[in-house]
């Protein structure tokens, strides 16, 4: 257990910040298994109308840090190619 009172105040941002990058994550897989159950049941306009919101999570999850630069654009990258795809 730290000691010294700089190692437990940084112990207690840990722990808070822990918790922020968690709901963001989830929030995250949620918004991306939703547009990926859109694309599976084929509704083009429902995935076509998640689309904004999704990249946008995507995005801010990868300035935040919690998925890195090349995730996030691979994961973008699948989503428009599958949605194009049914679109075609």
């Amino acid at each position: 257990m730290a000691n010294t009172i700089s190692a437990l105040k940084r112990v207690r941002i840990t722990e808070r910040r822990n918790a922020v990058n968690q709901t963001r994550k989830t929030r995250l897989r949620h918004q991306v298994r939703k547009m990926r159950r859109l694309l599976e049941a084929k509704d083009i306009p429902g995935a076509t109308a998640a689309i904004p919101p999704t990249y946008s999570l995507i995005d801010r999850a990868a300035k935040w840090g919690i998925i890195k630069k090349n995730t996030a654009a691979r994961y973008k990258s699948r989503l428009t190619a599958r949605l194009k795809k049914l679109a075609a």
